[in-house]
């Protein structure tokens, strides 16, 4: 048998990467159905990294921990029958749904608001959390709703549904954007912005760092129904994943993961949106006027 150098390199090649792109060339598939799921043992999640208190990145421990964390967790726990069968996988506002669609990961769940643009794109489950739009602003700023935004410089995350909000609401304000909230979040204490946007959730997490420099402000003026982000067209999977957040819902676990992560149990309104179909949630996000 006759070997060129270019077989010997790729050969060594092989033997060095393999292991290592093992994974993509598993991922490059596509996505992977219920059944793959469960012969696999593993699910895997993408969650965000730099957004707490819904997932961010302990660095004491590194492990990714939040409210998103301990719902995918209790996700895996109802699919697979343990909640540590599952691998997360970090991801941003601006690469869920591509990472989804090519089945690097099986879900997302990462903040993501459930629209009818988005619905083109993906699949949704039913709501798990019910967030607002609101503002952190640095202490006494005149900043006190959007509608002080005008002229005035604000960020936000690319590819989210608070920028493309806030450039709706307020055309003549300076709406700048990170690939990151911690980005974001340093603009502002720096002073290049006089406010920051995203829903009241994830600013809350931000306010907790530096309480003495910032407050929330204008209240919320949205309703973002978060959906969990699953491949078009993967419908078992998206009626596992229904059935495992009602059951979550009824026996009590989602208000024990809303108070260990959030500080807070259910709301009050807990039943008007938790469970609502993607389909209606997006319908009641595009008719929504803000406040």
């Amino acid at each position: 048998m006759h070997v060129t150098r270019r077989g010997v390199l790729c050969a060594v090649l092989a033997a060095i990467l393999g292991p290592a792109l093992a994974p993509v060339h598993a991922r490059a598939a596509g996505p992977a159905t219920l059944d793959q799921i469960k012969a696999r043992g593993t699910l895997r999640v993408g969650v965000k990294y730099d957004a707490p208190p819904f997932g961010a990145l302990n660095p004491r421990t590194n492990q990714v921990e939040g409210f998103d964390v301990d719902v995918a967790r209790a996700i895996a726990g109802r699919l697979l029958g343990d909640p540590k069968k599952v691998e997360f996988v970090q991801v941003t506002s601006q690469n869920r749904i591509p990472l989804v669609e090519g089945g690097d990961v099986d879900m997302f769940v990462a903040t993501a608001t459930i629209t009818p643009a988005r619905l083109k794109e993906i699949d949704f489950s039913s709501v798990y959390y019910r967030s607002g739009q609101s503002l952190l602003v640095k202490k006494g700023s005149p900043v006190k709703s959007y509608r002080d935004l005008g002229g005035k410089a604000v960020c936000s995350v690319t590819g989210s549904t608070p920028e493309q909000t806030i450039r709706r609401l307020v055309p003549s304000a300076n709406v700048q954007t990170f690939e990151t909230y911690p980005e974001c979040f340093q603009a502002l204490l720096g002073g290049r912005v006089d406010a920051m946007t995203t829903d009241e959730g994830i600013l809350i997490g931000f306010e907790q760092q530096a309480k003495d420099q910032t407050q929330l402000t204008g209240g919320t003026f949205t309703f973002e129904p978060y959906g969990i982000g699953i491949a078009k067209g993967n419908t078992t999977l998206v009626r596992a994943v229904d059935a495992a957040l009602a059951q979550i819902g009824r026996d009590g676990e989602w208000s024990r993961i809303s108070q260990k992560d959030l500080g807070r149990p259910a709301a009050a309104d807990f039943k008007s949106w938790y469970g609502m179909s993607a389909q209606a949630a997006a319908e009641r996000f595009a008719s929504q006027t803000a406040k």
